[in-house]
């Protein structure tokens, strides 16, 4: 059975298919209720779980998509296997409408294996989904995905770009901590990840206090939610959510979008360099650099460059994207 923790997620007024300014501004997550509400798609669902395979069909071309496959006794849990050097399901390139069929085959039967497609590009395998239910966002650069399978349990873990999260079929329930949970949250390796973001090792549903006690402090700081078709969920940029995905037939279409331009690179890759070549130097170094990390980066001072000439801090107080190919290439250069 699933813990009773967590806050409710704040509700937000919307009108239907039109996303709110709030949404560029703001830096907590909030629901969306009914927001797609007029989508075909939801629409589809909400008649039965064949008609919205039968609508997803309408539009599939044909390419095979990567999906994930759990055996019964994960439960639903995409996580490692026992010794976390390897993982509990199965990773293989299928045709989308076999997955799909495969899933409404089952629905009813007991000790169901796990079948999940995520993060699939629309425009690449379902062209036209996106006109026929669209939202439009006021950003240039925006991905839009789509997520489908079966009951399934995704671990807590962050993601970069800011999420519109709008779930078209069955009932999802999320669970959310702020950024500042990290210490609480006992994060798996870097280097091995299911799906490419470092995840959280304790089960959500089933969290060991005894071997995870901090996981109280972000307990109660959670905040939670359950979305029904229609219904949608900003998660700022960087807050760990777990997506718990609780019907027979699950779909979820997402908008990712990111505050700053591409040409600043991804944070992940500065923090990876800054584990391989500061966090083992002695202390007394360590807390140089942090200094120098305080200075440059988290804490600069706002006359930072006054002592210097206008043109130099110009040039040293703005990133450009020229100003950025420049850095890019010194690391590269110096890497080798």
């Amino acid at each position: 059975m699933t813990p009773d923790f967590g806050t409710p997620i704040e509700e937000i007024q919307c009108s239907v298919s039109v996303v709110p300014d709030e949404i560029y501004t703001a830096d907590s997550p909030f629901i969306l209720r009914g927001l797609v509400s007029e989508w075909p798609l939801v629409k589809a669902t909400k008649e039965s779980n064949q008609a919205a395979v039968d609508y997803l069909q309408r539009f599939y071309n044909g390419q095979p998509v990567n999906a994930f496959m759990a055996m019964p006794e994960a439960q639903g849990r995409i996580f490692y296997n026992e010794t976390v050097d390897g993982f509990n399901f199965v990773q293989s390139q299928v045709y989308l409408d076999d997955a799909l069929n495969k899933i409404i085959e089952i629905v009813g039967q007991p000790n169901q294996p796990t079948y999940y497609v995520g993060s699939l590009e629309i425009q690449r395998h379902l062209p036209g989904l996106g006109d026929e239910n669209a939202l439009t966002l006021n950003n240039s650069n925006v991905r839009e995905s789509i997520w489908l399978g079966n009951q399934s349990v995704v671990a807590p873990h962050y993601d970069f770009p800011d999420n519109l999260a709008c779930c078209v079929i069955g009932e999802r329930k999320f669970t959310l901590f702020p950024p500042e949970q990290l210490q609480n949250l006992y994060v798996g390796p870097l280097d091995l990840t299911p799906a490419g973001q470092p995840i959280s090792m304790v089960d959500i549903n089933h969290p060991d206090l005894e071997k995870y006690p901090r996981f109280e402090r972000a307990m109660r700081s959670a905040l939670t939610a359950v979305l029904k078709p229609g219904d949608a969920i900003f998660i700022p940029s960087m807050w760990w959510h777990s997506v718990s995905s609780k019907s027979a037939l699950n779909g979820l279409i997402n908008y990712w979008w990111r505050n700053t331009p591409a040409y600043m690179g991804v944070p992940t890759n500065a923090l990876l360099h800054a584990i391989m070549s500061i966090k083992h130097l002695p202390i007394t170094e360590r807390q140089a650099w942090q200094e120098i990390y305080n200075h440059y980066v988290f804490d600069q001072p706002d006359d930072m460059y006054d002592h210097l000439p206008t043109q130099v801090k110009q040039k040293q107080s703005q990133m450009t994207e020229t100003t950025a190919r420049k850095l890019r290439a010194q690391l590269i250069n110096k890497l080798k």
